[in-house]
């Protein structure tokens, strides 16, 4: 196999079949874990070469039963943030990708993988140094375990890993991820069954709606991917907009691009809340301590790397979302 993508019927990985595919390869072995079947629609409309089962690969692995492919995108893993079973993260996200990094440095492969915007907790940097990772539960630190991994590697490595640290992502193909898909996907369920969209009131410091994220359309994500598939530099690089925008903000470019839809036109902020579209709920004592109010990718490596193009905004990304959702529901 030329090209193996792990986690290939998820979210981003479905969306590296997507681009691959565009691009005319089809040698591929893509590798998932199908126990919830629903996910094969992520893979239906592709074309791969092979399929494997997570632990099938893994024992192939193990074994070197496998042909060297060129590059892996390694985008399996559990990305449950709310998974308490911190054994069961550690295997799927620390272990597995351990042993990926063993083969491709004794092999040759390139390795880009998903790391997380969550090894830095609430911030306030979010730089690619030691000092600004403060992961807030298991998931965050199975990811930076295995950054930590992968920066011991990086001065004596011949082979290119690349470390890709995803924030908040959104776009077409998440339908299955449930609670972890992202506010895009919900506020758009949210606003065809209720007729409006729920943010939670002032928190952080910030005003009704006003935390903000740096959200990441999944084109864009899949983007990074394919620049450093081309020209493979080792490192781990944040994987945003460099911009923060508001919860509102997304709430009201879902709100208008459906407005939009059906002939009706676009509101302001003022005027969604006002006619109920936006709804400002309390914000939940669970969260305490566990939320990242504020987040904003720092590229300045991803830009030293070489990757200079622009990105959605919110407002672009998410209309261009919605005509996929209303399109592909």
């Amino acid at each position: 196999m030329k090209i193996i993508v792990t986690g290939a019927a998820g979210f981003i990985g479905a969306n590296i079949l997507r681009a691959l595919n565009e691009r005319g390869e089809t040698d591929i072995l893509a590798v998932d874990n199908l126990a919830r079947s629903e996910k094969f629609r992520n893979l239906a409309e592709f074309d791969i070469a092979d399929y494997l089962d997570k632990t099938e690969f893994l024992e192939r692995v193990r074994r070197r039963e496998l042909p060297r492919p060129d590059v892996i995108f390694h985008e399996g893993a559990c990305s449950d943030t709310m998974e308490s079973d911190g054994r069961y993260m550690m295997e799927n996200n620390f272990r597995y990708s351990s042993e990926l990094l063993d083969w491709c440095q004794n092999s040759g492969i390139v390795l880009i993988y998903a790391s997380s915007a969550s090894v830095y907790g609430v911030g306030p940097v979010f730089t690619e140094v030691r000092s600004a990772e403060r992961p807030l539960n298991i998931y965050g630190y199975s990811k930076l375990l295995f950054d930590h991994v992968v920066r011991r590697h990086l001065a004596t490595s011949k082979t290119p890993v690349v470390g890709l640290r995803y924030f908040n992502v959104y776009g077409p193909r998440e339908n299955h991820k449930g609670r972890m898909a992202s506010v895009a996907f919900h506020h758009f369920q949210q606003f065809r069954s209720e007729a409006k969209v729920k943010l939670f009131e002032g928190s952080h410091g910030f005003e009704n709606g006003e935390q903000r994220r740096d959200f990441i359309h999944v084109d864009d994500a899949v983007k990074v991917n394919m620049y450093f598939w081309n020209r493979p530099t080792s490192g781990i690089y944040n994987v945003g907009t460099g911009r923060a925008q508001s919860f509102n903000d997304v709430a009201l470019a879902m709100v208008n691009a459906l407005r939009e839809a059906n002939g009706q036109p676009t509101l302001s902020l003022r005027q969604a809340v006002t006619q109920g579209s936006i709804e400002y709920i309390a914000f939940p004592p669970a969260l305490r301590g566990k939320y990242q109010a504020y987040t904003q990718a720092d590229l300045t490596q991803l830009r030293a790397a070489g990757f200079d193009d622009s990105m959605f905004n919110v407002e672009q990304g998410v209309a261009a979302y919605v005509r996929w959702l209303l399109k592909n529901s």
